[in-house]
């Protein structure tokens, strides 16, 4: 009896330290839930240090703007599951674009194959020309985007994508932004030509929309990527446009030359 006791002790612990590994960041690395694929490019967007940087804790409400395929909402996802709260902001589902419409029916199927890591995520939408709620308002902790702003410039979107990360964003809350990054004085046109945006004007951009710049970070920076490519950022792995054209000259630049910053909404007026 004393035997079957202890057997039931040892059980539940292992039930309790399953629970507390659910927010370990480390764990959730490491987890089944991740594609092979896409562990395989942490070398390039190093996710554990990137969401450190952020300030992502597992107790907080955040929001990942256009998810894609769901590289981090694999790791966001399962992390946020069990104390926070986890936004997917993709393509509305009434877009007219059949690219996005795919995007987000590929994602809707990921979430519904595995409700152990996913079953709580609210999936909302996000629309660059307004009208979207991609949380409600004043309620996000933190708001995510990691290689988009070049997208909303190509439709004269990007103020207004920013206007909607303040709203949702509570006081003091804060925008993370991962993306390509341009040479000082890259023209606009340029920018949207080759998918790489300046600093500078990412900067710009935010500070316009009320944010604060709280700090920037060198995690995700490529000094290999002079960001002069025939086919612009899609030169490189992962897209390698160019098909086996130079293959093995881009795929040892790696991937994109990346700026990391952090910005927050102001606690006060």
């Amino acid at each position: 009896m004393k035997f079957r006791n202890l057997l039931a002790v040892l059980a539940a612990t292992a039930v309790f330290a399953g629970t507390a590994q659910a927010a370990d960041l480390d764990t959730v690395l490491k987890g089944d839930q991740r594609e092979k694929a896409n562990a395989a490019r942490d070398q390039y967007r190093h996710p554990a240090q990137t969401l450190e940087f952020m300030g992502i804790r597992p107790d907080m409400s955040v929001v990942e703007i256009w998810p894609g395929g769901g590289w981090y909402t694999e790791i966001l996802a399962p992390y946020l599951r069990d104390k926070g709260t986890f936004y997917a902001a993709h393509f509305p589902a009434d877009t007219q674009s059949d690219y996005y419409r795919k995007s987000r029916q590929r994602f809707e199927k990921k979430l519904a194959a595995d409700q152990a890591d996913y079953g709580k995520v609210k999936l909302t939408e996000f629309d660059p020309a307004g009208g979207s709620e991609i949380a409600p308002a004043a309620s996000a902790d933190a708001v995510l985007t990691f290689r988009n702003v070049h997208n909303w410039m190509s439709s004269g979107n990007e103020e207004n994508a920013f206007k909607q990360f303040y709203a949702a964003l509570k006081p003091g809350g804060v925008l993370g932004v991962v993306e390509h990054r341009a040479k000082p004085g890259t023209s606009r046109e340029d920018m949207i030509k080759s998918g790489y945006v300046s600093q500078d004007y990412l900067i710009a951009l935010a500070e316009k929309a009320g944010f604060k710049l709280e700090k920037t970070s060198e995690i995700n920076a490529n000094p290999k990527d002079t960001a002069k490519h025939p086919k612009g950022v899609w030169t490189l792995p992962p897209t390698l446009a160019l098909g086996d054209e130079d293959k093995g000259k881009y795929q040892a630049i790696g991937e994109s030359d990346r700026m990391t910053l952090l910005f927050s909404k102001p606690a006060t007026k």
